[in-house]
């Protein structure tokens, strides 16, 4: 999992006006450690301010997605789930049974990856790796 990512911050940065409202949703995107949709992040901004409606999240995520804040992610649930664009790459284990999400980096895999596109004609310039499984029992 990436460190925490001050979101607010990255707002400031791209120019963006922030609200009251885009602040305690900035906060609560920053405040995540997992990749919450929409409803995970109304929930928590919600807490800190009952006044923000999911309609002000929803248009918040969106705004914060279209310049470059939020990465949109689709894990299968069925709903969009997102994370603060990372700084560097990783790629994602996705528990199917528990919906939980695991940042990995294997630098293996990278090279592999780099491989077959050069042997296929290609110069990888970005790539975006999920994958799913159910916990193996070790006990049994």
């Amino acid at each position: 999992m990436q460190q925490p990512i001050d979101v607010e911050a990255l707002c400031n940065a791209k120019g963006l006006r922030i609200t009251e409202q885009r602040r305690v949703i900035a906060q609560a995107i920053s405040q995540s450690d997992d990749h919450p949709n929409v409803e995970a992040i109304y929930a928590r901004a919600s807490s800190m301010d009952p006044g923000i409606s999911i309609a002000t999240v929803y248009r918040t995520v969106r705004l914060f997605e279209e310049a470059g804040i939020l990465e949109r992610h689709d894990f299968g649930d069925g709903k969009a789930r997102y994370e603060t664009a990372p700084d560097s790459h990783h790629d994602h284990m996705i528990d199917v049974e528990t919906g939980k999400v695991i940042e990995f980096v294997d630098p293996e895999l990278e090279a592999l990856q780099r491989s077959i596109s050069e042997r296929l004609g290609y110069r990888l310039v970005d790539h975006r790796l999920e994958l799913y499984g159910v916990k193996v029992d070790r006990a049994g």
